[in-house]
């Protein structure tokens, strides 16, 4: 079959909808996960209704990427699989640890099963697989909608300070928006079976406050005594401002450059938290944090860094 035939950039398309899917919710179904991991955690006694339904959001999705696994091996790409933004050498350490500290259970057999996956292309049952992904992608985005209306209920009772949670504001609101970017993808996927690539500069625009706001998560969650790594996240959060400022003024002929700095100042970011990943498992840091949230945003750096690769 000729490729550029109408039937050959079918199959393509077709294949190109399972494989973005999947990997998809590879990524952004374990931090919608975690997300609601850590708001579970964060709640005092008094407010359990709020924690049982944070958990409960923490067991779907923990679900959906149970399912998510298991339809992956042999189709994703080794981009993804090797990318660090899936598991990182710590994950399954740093599940461990953490679901030691809070009491909250943690299927440690999803890590090990991702941690077996293999790339490859699909040769299976392309009519099939679809429908299949399709009704994936329908219930992620019927759990991800109910968790943006949990977390806008939130943030909204915290502002108003009719709730204590241990979680900042700005982390709420930070973890919101990446709830809405993953909203929007599978909306995507599902309208159009693909995601549009939008303009270099709104991706980093995205990604730069994301990375900035972790800098100043980290700052304030790292003990006291630990100087030398605050005035390290300090200076990230410094940085990524900068160049967020600076991403959202430029036009597009000055964004090779930019997104090569970015690229630059990312790498480095990324082996901070990977330090920091490691100093938090092996009890080498004094923080605030837990061994999980350090693994988290680590991941969210190897994701960037793909994308600006």
């Amino acid at each position: 079959m000729n490729d550029d035939s109408p039937i050959g950039s079918d199959f393509k398309a077709r294949d190109s909808f399972i494989t973005t899917s999947l990997e998809t919710h590879l990524f952004f179904g374990r931090i919608m996960k975690e997300h609601s991991f850590f708001l579970t955690a964060a709640f005092l006694p008094p407010d359990s209704s709020w924690m049982k339904k944070a958990d409960w959001y923490r067991m779907q999705f923990e679900d959906l990427l149970w399912n998510t696994v298991e339809m992956s091996d042999g189709i994703v790409s080794n981009e993804v699989l090797s990318s660090g933004e899936v598991v990182t050498e710590f994950t399954m350490e740093a599940e461990r640890i953490t679901s030691r500290f809070t009491g909250i259970p943690i299927e440690i057999r999803i890590t090990q099963a991702e941690q077996r996956l293999r790339a490859g292309c699909f040769v299976g049952d392309m009519v099939r697989m679809v429908r299949r992904v399709r009704a994936l992608n329908e219930r992620a985005l019927e759990l991800v909608k109910g968790l943006i209306a949990f977390k806008e209920e939130l943030l909204c009772e915290v502002k108003e300070c009719r709730i204590f949670t241990t979680n900042y504001p700005l982390l709420i609101q930070h973890i919101l928006r990446e709830a809405r970017l993953y909203c929007n993808l599978i909306e995507q996927l599902q309208e159009n079976e693909c995601i549009s690539r939008d303009t270099i500069l709104e991706t980093e625009c995205f990604w730069n406050q994301i990375m900035m706001e972790h800098a100043l998560f980290i700052r304030g969650l790292l003990d006291p005594t630990e100087e030398e790594l605050i005035m390290a996240a300090d200076g990230f959060a410094r940085n990524f401002n900068e160049l967020l400022c600076e991403a959202r003024s430029r036009d597009c002929e000055a964004t090779v450059a930019l997104t090569e700095r970015t690229k630059r100042e990312t790498e480095k970011y990324r082996d901070f938290k990977a330090a920091g990943t490691k100093g938090i498992v092996c009890c080498e840091v004094s923080s605030i944090i837990l061994p999980l949230l350090a693994d988290h945003v680590l991941r969210e750096a190897n994701h960037y860094l793909r994308i600006l690769e």
